[in-house]
């Protein structure tokens, strides 16, 4: 799969007493062989909603995606992961081993979290500039990387915790961050590839029951 190319939309449909996935509702139900019908409203199908978004539409949000590959075909759940922040435009700014980068593809299936509240134009309107002057502080040197330590993580967390800091507010600190924010949301991209990936072999997927799970930070914005 070609990193933009667009995953296939994801379909969960109830029957024999089972939730079974796939990327459209079949004629007969691949467990019993019957033809479906959905004459009660709990079992009419209903679409999952896709965790994955094109980096490069997203504005002021914080962005993570496997740094080789895609999520969909390559990401095992245990590869390395790259982040980056996007400025107004979504251009992407992340530190590597050569300085910050400012990418304007590659991040086209990643996940998203959006940094602003509704409504906080004033900062939007600072963020390009607040974003290229703090990415061009001698910090961020290639000289200066270091894998564990200085990596594109504490980047994107040292750049959110000044945001944070000019608007009077509290900082985060990394393990509060990645658990408040990153890792809702990794968990449900993780269901959605296990569910994916079982389509695609199989045809369908079945689960006696779906996890379905709400963050109250969910949609809302860091800073």
């Amino acid at each position: 799969m070609h990193p933009a190319e667009a995953a296939k939309p994801l379909i969960k449909f109830n029957h024999c007493k089972k939730y079974i996935y796939g990327f459209s509702v079949p004629q007969c139900c691949p467990l019993c062989q019957q033809v479906m019908s959905s004459r009660k409203l709990e079992e009419a199908p209903v679409s999952i909603s896709n965790p994955f978004t094109n980096g490069h539409q997203e504005k002021c949000s914080f962005l993570l995606r496997p740094t080789q590959g895609t999520f969909l075909r390559e990401y095992d759940g245990r590869s390395d992961l790259h982040v980056g922040i996007t400025n107004t435009h979504g251009i992407v700014y992340n530190y590597t081993m050569h300085g910050v980068q400012r990418d304007e593809a590659g991040w086209e299936q990643s996940v998203s979290i959006p940094l602003l509240q509704p409504g906080m134009y004033g900062l939007m309107d600072q963020w390009d500039k607040y974003l290229e002057d703090f990415s061009t502080s001698g910090a961020w040197l290639p000289q200066r990387y270091e894998e564990d330590h200085h990596n594109c993580y504490s980047y994107t967390l040292t750049f959110i915790n000044c945001v944070l800091t000019t608007e009077g507010k509290g900082q985060l600190d990394k393990g509060e961050f990645t658990e408040k924010y990153v890792v809702p949301r990794t968990r449900k991209a993780s269901k959605y590839i296990t569910l994916y990936r079982g389509i695609e072999e199989h045809g369908f997927y079945v689960t006696d029951c779906p996890e379905e799970e709400t963050n109250p930070s969910e949609g809302r914005g860091v800073c």
